[in-house]
């Protein structure tokens, strides 16, 4: 079958490791199931495992992809949810928790193999490129905002790096749920599309804002630390999820943050539940995914570029069919 894997592994040059051809198709499995992909879209995740992070060199070739929406074996449109050995269905019950491309074959391919467990109904109202931009970055989001910042409707909060796939998710939904969010971008194209979003003010990064805020969205990392912690208001919260631009800040500002009693609180993908209801949530409001652009998946190179470059807005979705 048709695939997109990672062949080599560069941590300097990534996508010198990207390679499209022909990879034998998934085998049957007790408890897993083969989905035929409709559609599947790109994460910063698939650029860290061409660097080797959580992919280790003796495991390729290994098929890259995360998310997917498509058909089961029985003819039902599904959504996939890729962290596998979460809760043991489909592999040991000792077996650690990964996601899909560290340890299994993942979506972007013909087909994909994943435990029955972790196949979710497709919501009709969503398409299958909507519904495949949901399981990572905008899971991702979902459990930043209502799990783990805990912000109610009314609450303030504050995205950083507006433009990246969790980023944009977090402004979508916090808006869709009655939170008053600001965003930053560096680029003031992202910032005016932010405000097209449901963004109240759109800001350079490291520029004051009008208040202090209840949360904040953080996946930029050390570029953005300082000025994350510093709108936060007394007892507020910060969400980390990511680190694009280093883990490394050169303040980390731990006075502030004992002294004003603020919270720091890791957030990594989500659950099935939580996907779940992520899928609802979207089916019942209305709210969709921001797709920058839908690419055949022979052409999931130039994807691969654009996203590796920042220059995109939302996701990239890659089309099976």
């Amino acid at each position: 079958m048709f695939a997109v894997y990672a062949a080599r592994i560069d941590r300097d040059e990534p996508l010198t490791g990207l390679e499209l051809g022909e990879l034998p198709a998934p085998g049957a499995r007790p408890g897993w199931s083969v989905v035929d992909v409709r559609a599947a879209s790109l994460n910063h995740h698939d650029l860290w495992s061409l660097r080797g992070v959580g992919l280790p060199e003796d495991r390729l070739p290994m098929i890259l992809g995360c998310d997917a929406a498509g058909v089961d074996a029985d003819g039902n449109e599904v959504v996939l949810h890729s962290v596998i050995g979460q809760t043991g269905h489909g592999v040991g019950p000792r077996e650690p928790r990964s996601i899909l491309t560290e340890r299994y074959p993942g979506t972007f391919a013909e087909q994909v193999a994943v435990p029955t467990w972790n196949l979710l109904p497709k919501p009709k109202e969503l398409s299958f490129a909507e519904a495949a931009c949901l399981p990572t970055a905008w899971l991702t989001a979902y459990r930043m905002l209502f799990t783990n910042a805990g912000v109610r409707p009314g609450d303030s909060v504050l995205v950083q790096g507006a433009g990246g796939g969790v980023a944009t998710a977090a402004i979508v939904l916090g808006r869709a749920a009655g939170l008053r969010v600001f965003a930053t971008s560096r680029d003031e194209a992202k910032r005016k599309r932010a405000l097209e979003l449901g963004a109240v003010e759109a800001v350079e990064p490291g520029a004051r804002l009008p208040q202090r805020v209840d949360a904040v969205i953080e996946t930029v990392g050390a570029a953005t630390w300082s000025h994350s912690v510093k709108s936060l208001r007394p007892g507020g919260t910060l969400v980390i999820s990511g680190a694009t631009s280093g883990d490394r800040p050169s303040h980390a500002e731990l006075t502030r943050i004992f002294f004003l009693e603020l919270k720091v609180v890791g957030s990594t993908m989500g659950t099935k539940d939580e996907l779940e209801d992520l899928l609802s949530f979207c089916a019942a409001t209305g709210v969709r995914p921001v797709i920058d652009d839908i690419l055949p998946m022979d052409r999931a190179r130039e994807g691969f570029e654009r996203m590796a470059s920042g220059e995109l807005f939302g996701k990239i979705v890659l089309s099976a069919s």
